[in-house]
């Protein structure tokens, strides 16, 4: 009996099981970047261990000609090349799908499946028998079966020539060695096995474009720059320190004086994440931009110093690039959990600004906007990305910068203004937005002065106790809430192919997967409308979107709905309405996954209307 075979040309997902520190991660990205040369969209990604060397890691890719940057779900090649993890990457792959591996071992026929494509090399025996350095036959080994997925995929090898020689300008002793081992693993195909032995295939297309591939902490980084970001306070923690490190290396290129070496930028790595948060929040009052990147360990030990940024008025950005939590809970692995912790964050009645990219665009959008927003409100402002956007490589729009945008500083009020017989209350709303006026430093000799504190104080920042006093700043701080939910980055809506009552609300590094999703369930002619978020406090448009549905799902990636909790605690929605489809086990939301669950949902929802008219 013939057996089933996946054949498929530019739309198929390849994963490679390799062990940590075996150099494996440059050759999958030299593979991904490979077919994006040649015109077809890649979404690669990485998932890796969070402790020591040796243990497994995986890198994901997905061909999709038509575009879908988010994880479809299942594997059509496995490229399985660490025996910790063979049943876990066999067990994986789809039906008629594909196995590559290092046939150097035998391997018991039991351990292989009856419904999979099995293609072996002696990659091990092939690098030994070639080089004599330890570390050359374990380095090579990655580029070997580069060498032979690109004969047995149809990727053209001059493309990956291309990449060796741009990575290794000007070093052309590795240009050399690189190469040969390519040509290896591409020969051994030719002379031993059939290009047809795998029947997926790359075919030259142009349908990237213009778009450029970054990872989410680096555009989220290069927004501070454009932002206006002057110091950056941090203390390493995954996954955010390659913000700071990009940061630095902007602004080494960026706001270094040519003439003078002069630095026109102040980056410290603090002791611990209190020190940082307090650091950015002196600056913030002291009239830089200011910025720090955390996680959600990060903002636990920060919500005292953003409890007193938010009462005290205080412009601070915090990046957060969320990860798998409570405690340490996994470090290297990717959810959308820290949403309620930053809303609320510090005691009291506090309610923090929030925005919610999807992408690396987004990231260099919103971090940017969030510095000018921190400033306009005078308060704390979060960028929620996590894992997935921030430390994997995606393709999007190249940013874009107007020359002639100016700093949004908000209300300050200058020196001439102070001459000029303005009165002057920190605290004291002046125009019915929430938002008063501030001075900086040194703005006077002798006026616009006042003193900063974390206790109750009155209009003109003079401290009281008296609870009239408490409560006119208390509204006044909701009100200014209130003014933030209209200066926000506003919700992005989808409507569906014909008129529904359903509705899907999403955010943040959801976004790919759910974009494919809304099109395979309208192939079934299941009809969804859709808003993304893109912030919090929530604009009018969200709860008109909700009324105007009668059951909304609610995607997102974490155990306790916590998008859907905020939207019930700030909107006074019924609960009944909001349905949570929740993935939280540190992998990417896949399209399959939100279909299955939404389709689950429908038909327990029939078989109840069928079960209630049988009882009738």
């Amino acid at each position: 009996m013939r057996r089933q075979r996946i054949e498929a040309v530019n739309d198929f997902v390849v994963k490679f099981a390799n062990v940590n520190g075996s150099g494996s991660a440059s050759a999958n990205e030299l593979f991904a970047k490979a077919i994006i040369r040649m015109g077809v969209p890649v979404s690669p990604r990485n998932i890796f261990p969070s402790n020591i060397q040796g243990l497994p890691t995986w890198y994901e890719a997905r061909v999709s000609e038509a575009g879908w940057l988010g994880r479809r779900g299942g594997v059509d090649l496995a490229v399985a090349m660490n025996p910790q993890t063979w049943a876990q990457d066999v067990a994986e792959v789809e039906t008629g799908g594909y196995l590559f591996y290092d046939s150097t071992r035998p391997i018991a026929a039991e351990e292989f499946r009856d419904d999979v494509h099995v293609i072996g090399m002696p990659i091990t025996e092939i690098c030994n028998a070639t080089y004599d350095d330890p570390r050359q036959r374990q380095l090579f080994k990655n580029i070997l079966y580069v060498g032979a997925l690109a004969q047995l995929l149809g990727i053209e090898i001059g493309v990956i020539e291309q990449l060796f020689s741009e990575q290794f300008r000007g070093k052309e002793k590795l240009l050399s060695s690189n190469v040969r081992a390519l040509h290896l693993g591409r020969d051994f195909v030719a002379e031993h096995l059939s290009v047809d032995a795998v029947g997926l295939k790359i075919q030259r297309r142009d349908k990237v474009g213009k778009r450029i591939l970054v990872d989410g902490n680096s555009a989220a980084a290069l927004g501070c720059v454009y932002g206006g970001a002057t110091v950056c306070a941090w203390y390493p923690i995954t996954p955010s320190s390659s913000v700071a490190e990009a940061f630095q290396r902007y602004c080494q290129r960026l706001r270094t004086d040519p003439a003078t070496g002069e630095r026109r930028y102040a980056i410290v790595q603090a002791e611990d994440e209190i020190a940082s948060i307090g650091m950015v929040t002196g600056a913030g009052w002291n009239g830089a931009r200011a910025f720090t990147a955390t996680s959600g360990p990060g903002v636990s030990l920060m919500t005292e110093f953003i409890g007193l940024a938010y009462f005290a008025e205080i412009p601070v950005t915090i990046i957060d690039v969320q990860r798998g939590g409570p405690s340490t809970g996994m470090p290297t692995r990717t959810q959308q959990a820290d949403i309620l912790s930053c809303a609320y964050a510090s005691h009291g009645d506090t309610k923090h600004v929030l925005l919610f990219p999807e992408d690396p665009y987004e990231c260099f959008e919103h971090s940017a906007a969030a510095l000018d927003l921190a400033e306009r409100l005078q308060t704390p402002v979060f960028v929620m990305t996590d894992l997935d956007i921030g430390m994997n490589q995606r393709l999007c729009e190249p940013f874009e910068w107007d020359e002639a945008r100016r700093y949004d500083r908000g209300k300050i009020m200058t020196a001439e203004m102070l001459e000029a017989g303005r009165d002057f209350g920190r605290y004291k709303d002046v125009d019915g937005d929430g938002i008063p006026w501030r001075t900086l430093p040194g703005t006077h000799p002798t006026k616009g002065s006042y003193f900063t504190r974390g206790t109750t104080r009155d209009e003109y920042a003079r401290y009281s106790e008296t609870g009239r006093d408490y409560l006119r700043n208390m509204q006044r701080l909701n009100d200014k809430f209130r003014t933030a939910a209209t200066l926000v980055p506003q919700p992005v809506p989808r409507a569906a192919a014909k008129k529904t009552r359903m509705g899907v609300i999403y955010f943040g590094s959801t976004s790919p997967a759910m974009d494919e999703a809304l099109d395979r369930l309208a192939a079934e002619e299941v009809h969804v409308d859709a808003l993304r978020l893109r912030a919090f406090p929530f604009p009018a448009s969200v709860s008109e979107f909700i009324d105007a549905h009668d059951e909304v799902f609610v995607v997102e990636q974490n155990r306790d709905a916590q998008m859907r909790s905020l939207l019930i605690n700030e909107l006074a929605v019924a609960p009944s309405k909001l349905f949570a489809v929740l993935h939280y086990d540190g992998t990417p939301i896949t399209a399959r996954f939100v279909t299955q669950a939404i389709q689950r949902h429908l038909e327990a929802r029939q078989n109840e209307i069928f079960r209630k008219a049988r009882s009738t």
